[in-house]
């Protein structure tokens, strides 16, 4: 119940501040990556104040060895760019870029995002539930 409790305050909080930030307004984002026309600075704020406590959290994660509600942290990735890191980014950011969406913002504005956030969502999740027959096809091609 407890690990549960978290989680939905953690949730909550993430949601809320997606909103207050205005990572959940479509416009907003899209502005913002519009770096050629009527470029909306002011989601650099939200990447900026991001950057910290992410920072302060791996350092402390680093020395925890295991979450106090859950399991062993997962091991860093690897830092190596390979063509799955270049084609997943690149697919994110059209994704992000026609939409102005991307998955925490797509789920925090589905009470309010009217049917083309729920078409958003929705194609999200196809996308997710295919990819992995799409990455084994192109693994067997690359071979």
């Amino acid at each position: 119940m407890q690990r549960i409790v978290f989680a939905a305050l953690s949730g909550g909080l993430f949601g809320a501040g997606l909103f207050l930030s205005g990572m959940t307004d479509t416009r907003k984002v899209q502005g913002w990556l519009d770096i050629f026309g009527q470029w909306d600075p002011t989601l650099a704020f939200v990447l900026g104040g991001a950057i910290l406590p992410m920072a302060i959290a791996w350092r402390i994660t680093a020395k925890m060895g295991r979450a106090r509600l859950g399991d062993a942290f997962p091991p860093p990735p690897e830092p190596k760019l390979g063509h799955n890191l270049v084609i997943g980014s690149t697919l994110f950011g059209f994704g992000w870029g026609i939409a102005g969406l991307c998955p925490g913002p797509a789920v925090a504005s589905l009470s309010y995002g009217g049917l083309g956030g729920l078409i958003f969502l929705l194609a999200m999740m196809a996308g997710m539930l295919g990819t992995p027959a799409l990455r084994a096809r192109i693994d067997r091609l690359a071979a």
